[in-house]
């Protein structure tokens, strides 16, 4: 799901700072001579720190280098491409957004899985799985829990067994689908169909790893009509997957 735009900034780019997601078939997109710099930050692993990745970013600009900092998904997306921009503002640095497709769209979509439908819900919550400092409290879960019909959630995977218990807690219920998609659009992608009671039990003993984004809500239902890759290995798509009609026949 790369972007033309993104295309073209492999290919004309001076060197290459890339992150942990962005797959070797990516990245030889590029000219193979081009340099390419790992910048991956993986949660629970040894990486660089943000502040000399961006100082890195200036620093080669000022060298008089087309760089471009590749990321996985959307940098303006839970990717601190917000906080890498400004550092450019801040060092008189030029540069361009090239917007890119996040897991919590093309992934979900590529899985099956539609975002919104007019028949489970009007409106979405996109929201990472832990706060800055890695943890989960700064986050009201219960607030969450009450808001949108729809959850998205990233980087949810270390405290899954917490999120779905707070979410629980705040009103939704113990049943409700949730399927966790890992390593989606690629050759390996896992997709997991569950509840919110069950989730992390029913991870672990899948042995799912991340990165894998998180979807609680009707819309989890969906993807018994929309699991085009299971179509094409054998799978038959139920034309009805919602358990009760909640629309208006037309035409």
């Amino acid at each position: 799901m790369l972007t033309l735009h993104a295309l073209q900034g492999l290919q004309s780019a001076d060197i290459i700072v890339y992150d942990a997601l962005v797959s070797d078939e990516v990245l030889e997109l590029a000219p193979a001579d081009t340099p390419r710099e790992y910048a991956g930050k993986r949660g629970g692993k040894p990486s660089p720190k943000q502040a000399d990745i961006s100082l890195r970013l200036v620093q080669m600009a000022r060298l008089g280098k087309r760089v471009l900092r590749l990321k996985g998904g959307d940098p303006f997306v839970f990717g601190r491409g917000g906080e890498e921009a400004l550092a450019l503002v801040r060092a008189g640095i030029p540069f361009r957004i090239v917007p890119g497709v996040t897991a919590g769209i093309g992934g979900l979509a590529y899985a099956g899985i539609p975002l919104t439908h007019r028949d489970t819900n009007q409106a979405v919550t996109m929201i990472t799985g832990h706060d800055a400092t890695g943890e989960v409290s700064g986050i009201d879960w219960q607030a969450v829990a009450k808001g949108a019909p729809v959850l998205v959630i990233y980087m949810a995977m270390k405290h899954l067994d917490r999120i779905a218990g707070e979410l629980i807690q705040g009103g939704r219920s113990p049943r409700e689908p949730v399927a966790l998609v890992s390593n989606a659009s690629m050759l390996n992608q896992r997709v997991i169909e569950t509840t919110l009671a069950t989730c992390a039990a029913d991870v672990a003993e899948a042995g799912l790893t991340p990165p894998a984004i998180v979807v609680v809500g009707e819309v989890v239902r969906l993807r018994g009509g929309l699991d085009w890759l299971g179509a094409s290995a054998g799978r038959v798509l139920d034309p009805d997957p919602l358990p009760r009609a909640r629309h208006e026949e037309t035409g």
